[in-house]
């Protein structure tokens, strides 16, 4: 083996950092294959003065490698979750799809978890959350009260067309929205 190889591959101290510092990230919660890679190159550069770019890269494929192993990385399940969670706090198709790409998600699995999706019900769940529209208490709507609601749609990724309708709906019509899920 040359110097370069030797330096190139990382130590069986750093691949034991590696594992534990994967278990541990895992355990507290769910993250994507390139969240994990990132923590791991991150704290690499940190723990271990004059690591090598390489060792790092290698430190992070062998943590990807090892939460696989052990079944505690599913970008799948993780873009299922964050989809479900999302709709049911209130955010669109669009706000949730690129809450997925920022984590690292590939297009086709994002995808896939919000075929379901439902953007009519996700922006009931926003206009009860903010009182807008039929949850809204008082019953005098002027002109600049329904423009700040429709914007605050508009910002939170529905389409002008959803954000009429909720507007639009009756508390009743609401209500049967949200009790269909």
């Amino acid at each position: 083996m040359s110097d370069d190889e030797t330096e190139s591959a990382p130590t069986s101290r750093m691949l034991s950092w590696a594992r534990n510092s994967t278990i541990y990230r895992l355990e507290k919660r769910m993250m994507t294959e390139r969240q994990l890679f990132d923590a791991i190159s991150r704290k690499a550069k940190e723990k271990f003065q004059d690591i090598s770019t390489s060792q790092v890269q290698a430190l992070a494929e062998s943590a990807v490698r090892f939460a696989y192993e052990i079944k505690a990385l599913d970008d799948n399940a993780f873009a299922e979750i964050t989809t479900r969670s999302g709709v049911r706090s209130g955010r669109s198709r669009r706000a949730i799809a690129q809450k997925l790409t920022q984590k690292g998600v590939s297009r086709d699995i994002a995808e896939h978890a919000l075929a379901d999706s439902d953007d009519l019900y996700a922006a009931v769940v926003l206009a009860r959350k903010r009182r807008f529209g039929p949850f809204r208490r008082d019953d005098e709507v002027d002109e600049k009260r329904m423009s700040k609601e429709i914007s605050a749609f508009a910002r939170n990724g529905y389409s002008f067309d959803i954000a009429n309708r909720v507007y639009a709906m009756s508390i009743e019509d609401a209500e049967e929205i949200l009790g269909s899920r």
